[in-house]
């Protein structure tokens, strides 16, 4: 044999020395285990840290990442498809259980028979399985692939290759595709909120405008307010949103952009709501006395910050009811109060939509609202559920034309996707809404300002839409005419409801440069 020969022979293939790791895990009961092991762990901490999901970018970011690692990891142990559906049972599972004292619609039982359901479920448990397992499932499968890939042996089946070309092309496409959605995913739930600059004409900041998210500080938890003004040396006003569990971010952007002219405005987004959504743990904190203590503790800071000894309050719906508590515990703070579709007292209010909802379904022959509305019976009720037939027929009721206003028939919804929110806050609002008030409605029951504060020390103005719901203009009647103030004022808005301020936005203007006037002597 020729030297060229003996040089080109082939030398035998020595097959690799597996490595520990690969010899451990070629065990299934060790793979099945650490899959266990890092799911599991890791629902004990998201459940622990996020009972409710992600309510933040950070949380949400956090979530997708942690998810797909964990996924990742699953496959990697199992080598196996099987991970895609190992890990997110484990993960579902022992998360439900960890937080399984936690209460409130969007973590309660789940129920898909009413429209308060439905939201509870898409914007708690529907958007924190989204973030969830589309990552944790995509790691699952791309774990295993690698896994697989780099342990695989060749087929003696000749025809083994083609089918596995093309399996492999089709897997790896879906997994492509599967993967740009989770970087999307991220990006989406990364975009933070945020609140455009007072411009002058010439498209520069306004010198000593204010357009910012303050971060206050009320002891245990720091609540988001929007401060907006054309001038810091303006009138500072505090905006108190409606629910319990409202936000307001959108409708003051959408129309009330005009008070901003003449006053620094304050929009809180109280404890649980909106920019302080992340606020609501522990829901034991969520109290009506926690409430009046936060509104407190935003005076002080705006009237320190400001240099004002006294600030503008508005209120609307529920933020009429806290206004009124402010002003009669500390009138000293205020300079006037404004009361927008006034609240009096919850209880009567609710006993009243449900007596004209139930006859509204008589007349109508609405037998599955009537007989619905008799099932739940009149309130108050431990279930927030039992609210919707009456409060959620209140347009069908109680109509009127709404074309004339800027706010339409969607109220505080149509301001749900403003830029302020980011976007996992736009996402989680109305769920949000539901949990603060399963938690806060039911501390409102036995308030009645007719009977409790019939004097307040500062000046009172009532803003009140011609079509508001009889079930809050008779009782807001009723309380403005046994009222002792220095000076109150009711004000019809012709072509509102309950949401004056924002139905005829410039009409309110009008108001409050009036108050304005009045009280600035």
């Amino acid at each position: 044999m020729s030297k060229e020969q003996r040089t080109s022979s082939p030398s035998p293939t020595v097959p690799a020395e597996p490595s520990r790791l690969s010899t451990i895990f070629d065990r299934p009961w060790v793979g099945l285990a650490a899959t266990v092991a890092v799911t599991v762990g890791y629902a004990l901490m998201a459940g622990w840290l996020t009972p409710r999901g992600p309510l933040t970018e950070v949380e949400a970011v956090a979530t997708v990442a942690m998810s797909l690692l964990v996924g990742t990891a699953s496959g990697v142990a199992l080598r196996s498809q099987w991970a895609v559906l190992i890990a997110p049972v484990l993960f579902l599972v022992s998360f439900e259980l960890v937080r399984a004292g936690v209460q409130g619609p969007t973590v309660d039982e789940i129920q898909l028979n009413s429209i308060y359901g439905v939201v509870a479920f898409v914007t708690g448990r529907g958007f924190h399985g989204l973030l969830v397992l589309i990552p944790m499932m995509f790691g699952a499968i791309l774990g295993a692939a690698l896994e697989r890939r780099r342990v695989q042996r060749k087929s003696q089946d000749p025809s083994a290759p083609i089918r596995r070309r093309t399996r492999t092309v089709l897997l790896r496409g879906l997994t492509a595709l599967t993967g740009v959605f989770v970087l999307l995913l991220g990006f989406f739930v990364a975009l933070p909120g945020s609140t455009d600059a007072i411009l002058a004409e010439d498209g520069t900041p306004v010198p000593g405008s204010v357009s910012e998210f303050a971060s206050v500080d009320v002891g245990d938890h720091q609540l988001s307010v929007m401060i907006r003004g054309r001038s810091d040396t303006n009138p500072v006003l505090l905006f108190l949103a409606g629910g319990p569990g409202g936000t307001e971010l959108g409708a003051m952007r959408n129309h009330g952009e005009a008070l901003e002219e003449d006053f620094v405005v304050a929009t809180l987004d109280q404890r649980g709501t909106g920019k302080s959504m992340d606020q609501f743990e522990p829901a034991s904190t969520l109290t009506l006395e926690n409430a009046i203590s936060d509104a407190l503790t935003v005076t002080e800071y705006l009237r320190q910050r400001f240099g004002q000894d006294r600030i503008y309050l508005v209120g609307q719906s529920w933020g009429s009811t806290l206004g009124v508590l402010l002003a009669d515990r500390e009138p000293q703070f205020y300079q006037a109060f404004v009361g927008v579709g006034q609240m009096v007292s919850q209880r009567a209010t609710d006993i009243i939509f449900y007596e004209d909802a139930l006859e509204w379904a008589r007349t109508t022959g609405d037998v599955g609202l009537a007989t619905t509305l008799e099932a739940y019976g009149p309130p108050p009720y431990t279930d927030i559920r039992g609210y919707e037939p009456a409060i959620g027929t209140e347009q069908l009721v109680h109509p009127y034309d709404r074309t004339p206003n800027a706010e339409g028939s969607g109220q505080n919804s149509e301001g749900l996707f403003v830029e302020e929110y980011s976007n996992v806050e736009k996402v989680r609002n109305l769920g949000a809404t539901l949990d603060v008030f399963a938690a806060l409605y039911p501390q409102l029951q036995e308030i009645d300002f007719r009977e409790q504060v019939t004097t307040l020390d500062i000046p009172v103005y009532l803003a009140q839409g011609r079509y508001e719901a009889p079930g809050r203009a008779v009782l807001a009647q009723e309380w403005y005419e046994v009222l002792t103030a220095p000076s109150k004022e009711l004000r019809v808005f012709e072509t509102s409801g309950h949401r004056p301020m924002w139905e005829q936005p410039t009409e309110f203007h009008r108001l409050m440069l009036e108050v304005l006037q009045d009280t600035s002597g």
